[in-house]
């Protein structure tokens, strides 16, 4: 970690010439080797320029840290990180300094003095100093961004990212397709294909669609170990069994592409944010690579938004933190339509990555009114949309795909397949 005292570049635009000047005094106060590479004054300056300069400080090791300062932040940190060796991070509180230098290795803070007063970018630059990133698996991640800067080959990140497979859904065959046309043809792009317009998926493509699931509380070891052979012999998307079984599934599962999917605060969702977390991050430990946790249903209830998106972030972090995704149970059939379209919304805010209809443990399970519902509401940040809780047959899956459906979980997934076969000739 680097001492209190350390070498900081510091810079700024015109917009940001006076929070600069204030912390640039401060820095000095605080016993720190200030190097001031302008602007110095409030005429109008590119603010590319100073971040820059400030950047090939860092890059250079004439200083340790840099600080800049333009309007927002943004631009000036898009302009650092075409330095080799820079990673600047824009942070407007001081939980994002925190994090940008703990996980991520930030070696350059812009500030934005349209965001922040002195005291804020004051606290946010004293937490930014003060922290390193220490941990073995953070320190992992941020060679990796050094590896991707500089594209050497048969390094972990670049092996990774030369082997990786794509494993596309129809909606994102059909929207590739759309683009395509419209760039060749330099106009607007056709309608997307209606949903009502999409064909029978043949079994190779409808099985990489399939969260292949056994949640019930009285499932053997032999069940579990049935539902992973199935998985293997179809090629399902996934295996979604409680957590209690992850670390079996991972071994039987080894080396395939059939991916571990655990359930959390499974089925009541009613426990608190931590334990939750806590769970998840077990899991993933284990050997998960997707967590569907149940929303607390009574904070929806309740319409108590704000700490309805505190469970979902508290789960969120610590599955982005394990690499993993997040698929978060909404239980729509308890839920009115306003209250599935706040859910959702509450979800994009956290950052989850789907939102997922139902447990298949209440009153009712996936309808293709509620898929339409969830996959209009979360397009602007286009999340998946998991159908669950009563998807038991063929046309029963083809109708939630064709309302906006890019996952559907089932137990009775081999019969499914059975009735792909049959409809589509095998193909």
């Amino acid at each position: 970690m680097f001492s209190r005292r350390c070498r900081i570049a510091v810079g700024s635009d015109h917009g940001g010439y006076e929070l600069k000047e204030q912390l640039s005094g401060w820095l000095k106060s605080q016993g720190h080797n200030v190097t001031d590479v302008g602007t110095h004054s409030k005429e109008a300056v590119d603010y590319p320029v100073f971040a820059a300069a400030v950047a090939r400080a860092v890059a250079a090791g004439r200083c340790d840290l840099g600080i800049m300062v333009d309007g927002a932040g943004i631009g000036s940190a898009m302009s650092a990180n075409k330095i080799p060796g820079v990673r600047a991070a824009a942070c407007y509180n001081e939980a994002l300094a925190k994090n940008s230098r703990q996980h991520n290795g930030a070696n350059v803070l812009t500030l934005g003095a349209g965001q922040n007063n002195f005291e804020q970018a004051k606290a946010i630059a004293d937490v930014f100093i003060a922290t390193d990133c220490t941990e073995e698996r953070h320190l992992r991640r941020v060679q990796m961004i050094k590896d991707l800067e500089s594209g050497r080959a048969g390094t972990p990140v670049m092996t990774a990212i030369k082997e990786m497979k794509l494993d596309l859904s129809p909606q994102d065959v059909v929207r590739i397709a759309e683009r395509v046309k419209q760039i060749v043809g330099g106009g607007a792009a056709a309608p997307a294909a209606g949903a009502a317009n999409l064909a029978n998926l043949p079994p190779a493509q409808l099985c990489r669609m399939i969260d292949h699931t056994i949640l019930k509380p009285e499932a053997t070891q032999d069940d579990v170990k049935k539902l992973c052979e199935e998985a293997l012999k179809h090629n399902f998307f996934s295996c979604c069994v409680n957590s209690s079984w992850v670390r079996y599934v991972a071994q039987l599962l080894r080396g395939s592409s059939v991916k571990v999917c655990a359930v959390v605060g499974f089925p009541l969702g009613a426990g608190t944010p931590e334990i939750k977390a806590l769970e998840a991050r077990r899991a993933i430990r284990e050997g998960a690579k997707e967590i569907d946790m149940v929303i607390n249903v009574g904070l929806v209830k309740s319409a108590d938004w704000d700490a309805v998106t505190k469970d979902i972030r508290a789960v969120a972090e610590s599955v982005k933190d394990g690499g993993a995704l997040l698929k978060v149970i909404l239980e729509t059939c308890l839920l009115t339509k306003d209250e599935i379209v706040k859910a959702c919304e509450a979800s994009m805010k956290a950052r989850a990555d789907y939102v997922k209809t139902s447990t298949g443990f209440n009153k009712g399970g996936a309808t293709a009114e509620d898929i339409a519902l969830m996959a209009r509401t979360v397009a602007p940040k286009r999340l998946g949309v998991k159908a669950s809780g009563g998807v038991r047959t063929y046309a029963d899956a083809m109708l939630m795909i064709r309302n906006g459906a890019t996952r559907v979980g089932s137990s009775n997934s081999v019969k499914m397949m059975e009735e792909a076969a049959a409809a589509t000739g095998g193909k």
